[in-house]
């Protein structure tokens, strides 16, 4: 059992990092090089729709991970597995206090209404989001190294 949560936890955080990995590297390099307003507009549908799915992936790989320390307390590899999660929560608080708050009002932002400093802002998560893709990365790359 304990070796289907930890299979099933590194798929699914390692999806999660994928996703961040490709908005700050792939994503949102696209959308900056479209013409005109497209790239705004892309970046406003994509903060409505990961929106909606990132908390639920943070939160589900958060639970996955204390599950696995829970159950394999007494294992070697197991302060892997909790500092993995340390780092996951960071992720979560930094998610909360920084990307949240730029994310929730660029996702409304039209050609019409957007502030005079939208670019900045947009600029502002995308620093904020290498810090936490580095961090979702270093928490997947220790829960890889607990299976060893």
């Amino acid at each position: 059992m304990l070796n289907a949560l930890e299979v099933v936890t590194i798929v699914v955080v390692g999806l999660m990092v994928g996703v961040e990995f490709s908005v700050a590297f792939v994503i949102n390099p696209i959308l900056s090089a479209l013409p005109e307003d497209s790239g705004r507009l892309g970046r406003s549908h994509g903060g409505r729709m990961l929106g909606a799915v990132m908390p639920v992936w943070y939160i589900g790989s958060l639970v996955l991970v204390a599950l696995w320390a829970a159950a394999a307390w007494h294992r070697p590899g197991t302060g892997l597995v909790v500092t993995a999660g340390a780092l996951l929560i960071l992720s979560v608080i930094m998610s909360l206090l920084l990307l949240v708050p730029i994310n929730n009002r660029g996702k409304t932002w039209t050609p019409e209404n957007r502030p005079a400093d939208w670019k900045e802002q947009a600029n502002r998560w995308d620093r904020y989001h290498y810090v936490r893709v580095a961090v979702i990365i270093a928490a997947f790359t220790l829960l890889a190294a607990a299976l060893a």
